[in-house]
């Protein structure tokens, strides 16, 4: 993990009529580092990944990617730069194969750009190429998984295959909404090793989560957001412990020394 940021959002705002969802919020992401995002639901955290990848627009506020502002780019652009996401409420075609749905990606510019993928198949091949990319993320290459429609597929292997579909097009980060949300324990074990090894590869990931315990095995670093601000910033044992977390996320004190004794 390098100290340089990848990604750096400045003071981003955005409002919805009169409500304000986003108050100057402020952070960076350095290269190959996995940043979480906690709060209630309705802080905000969504927002601000659609605002970040231009889903929506930013009332003020910008946002660089390697130094470069992007706030003005649309969606397919930033994507195209190698700044991917995926969705809390799943995206897929769900008319396509699982497979399919990773030779679509993999015909935009920034795939035909990179060229292959470390699986061995050849960008001329997408079909194969889609299959390595499923392989890499826990689909079983030898099954009938892989062909399946993605209508048919559990909500485990949807979620990977929100992974997969970021990972067609070589990104440098990925913004993971949820990522955890649905999952039984068994996937939730199969999927931490998963996201180590896309940071072991360089990948930096900014992760939403609720799911506190897995999250802190995988993020050293955790930003706080309540009612659109920026509460607290710093290593998961520090913001466990402040107060206004506490008061405005965690609920009793019981409740937190139970999250803390599984964390």
């Amino acid at each position: 993990m390098s100290d340089q940021p990848i990604l750096e959002v400045k003071e981003v705002t955005k409002t919805f009529g009169g409500i304000l969802a986003l108050n100057r919020v402020s952070f960076h992401v350095n290269e190959g580092e996995i940043l979480g995002i906690i709060g209630p639901n309705g802080s905000g955290k969504t927002t601000l990944i659609n605002c970040i990848t231009a889903f929506i627009k930013m009332t003020s506020g910008k946002v660089l990617f390697r130094g470069k502002d992007i706030s003005g780019k649309p969606a397919h652009k930033i994507a195209d730069m190698g700044v991917t996401r995926t969705f809390q409420i799943m995206r897929p075609y769900y008319s396509l194969p699982a497979y399919k749905n990773l030779v679509i990606p993999l015909y935009s510019p920034r795939a035909k750009r990179t060229g292959g993928w470390r699986g061995g198949g050849k960008l001329g091949d997408r079909n194969t190429v889609g299959i390595d990319i499923l392989e890499e993320i826990g689909f079983e290459r030898d099954s009938f998984v892989p062909y399946k429609m993605a209508s048919t597929l559990p909500t485990g292997y949807l979620k990977r295959l929100e992974l997969a579909r970021c990972l067609a097009l070589k990104p440098e980060i990925i913004l993971c909404d949820e990522v955890f949300s649905g999952l039984s324990m068994s996937e939730i074990a199969s999927m931490v090793p998963l996201i180590e090894r896309l940071q072991m590869d360089g990948i930096a990931l900014v992760m939403i989560e609720h799911r506190l315990r897995e999250l802190f095995r995988v993020a050293r670093r955790i930003m706080v957001l309540n009612f659109g601000e920026k509460l607290i910033e710093g290593i998961p044992e520090e913001v466990m412990a402040d107060e206004k977390v506490k008061e405005a996320y965690f609920g009793s004190a019981e409740e937190i020394e139970e999250d803390m004794s599984h964390a």
